[in-house]
């Protein structure tokens, strides 16, 4: 049985901030080929499409595309303050490596 992830309260708390909900969209998390490791995350925001994996939480969407929810299967998607910047980032146990860029991974 494939677990789908998860979203932290940090996440849906910056996409309030932002007001994704108001303006009609929802942060899209994806998988593609490319970038470093071979994988990478592509994180916007967009509008739900009627097959996506839709998370809510506090007013507040996160759609996944059926391609990419076996890559994300139990990942955790946060948003984090650090020097360098702040950022929404995935915790992806299905990860075998990732790269210092933190968008970059292999399976």
């Amino acid at each position: 049985m494939q677990l789908p992830p998860k979203v932290t309260d940090r996440a849906f708390a910056r996409l309030a901030e932002i007001g994704a909900a108001a303006q009609g969209q929802a942060l899209r998390i994806a998988v593609e080929g490319g970038g470093c490791s071979g994988f990478q995350y592509e994180i916007a925001l967009d509008e739900a499409k009627p097959d996506d994996l839709v998370l809510e939480g506090q007013g507040e969407k996160v759609v996944v595309d059926t391609v990419s929810l076996p890559f994300l299967e139990n990942a955790v998607i946060d948003f984090t303050e650090e020097l360098i910047g702040a950022r929404f980032t995935i915790e992806n146990p299905n990860a075998t490596s990732s790269c210092g860029c933190g968008t970059s991974f292999s399976m």
